[in-house]
């Protein structure tokens, strides 16, 4: 009987995700002659994210102004260009079913929006006395930063390179 109940049990296992219709549908539909914007726009707030922890250290370090002016431009431009990968992604999400139907790209998303209030949060933080607002706690919102936007960087490239989620079939 428990055998019985162990064999049907394993034939029910079916992925009720890849039965829906547009399961396969991963292409990008947010994309520039078949190259998607939402790959190609991440780059820089990931990279802005490590200058902002970068020039707070170097500040840190040298006590020179001109480091905690710069984290606050790279924290301000990081925020912006994250809003911009954002709109694109958020649109990838919404509009492409294949990616819509998998738990694994709405964590990217969530994990994605927690960064882009952390950026901003940095930012807004620095706005009125970015030299005072580096230490301890502005240095340390970075060091948060780099942390989130490593993991929903090494997520996002789970989605693309094991799940082929956003890319191009190519022509």
């Amino acid at each position: 009987m428990a055998e019985q109940t162990k064999d049907q049990n394993t034939e029910d296992l079916i992925d009720p995700i890849s039965e829906m219709p547009g399961f396969d549908q991963t292409e990008s539909r947010i994309a520039i002659h078949g190259h998607p914007i939402h790959a190609m726009s991440v780059a820089f707030p990931v990279a802005l994210t490590f200058c902002v922890l970068g020039a707070d250290a170097i500040y840190w370090w040298t006590g020179d102004v001109f480091w905690a002016r710069a984290a606050l431009w790279a924290a301000g431009t990081g925020f912006l260009f994250g809003m911009l990968a954002g709109v694109s992604g958020t649109a990838e999400l919404l509009l492409v079913p294949g990616i819509r139907a998998r738990a694994p790209a709405w964590t990217h998303f969530i994990i994605a929006v927690t960064l882009l209030a952390l950026l901003g949060a940095n930012w807004g933080y620095r706005l009125f006395g970015y030299e005072d607002a580096v230490l301890p706690y502005g240095i340390l919102l970075s060091g948060l930063c780099v942390l989130v936007v490593s993991f929903t960087g090494w997520h996002g490239g789970k989605l693309v390179f094991d799940y082929q989620l956003g890319t191009s079939k190519g022509n």
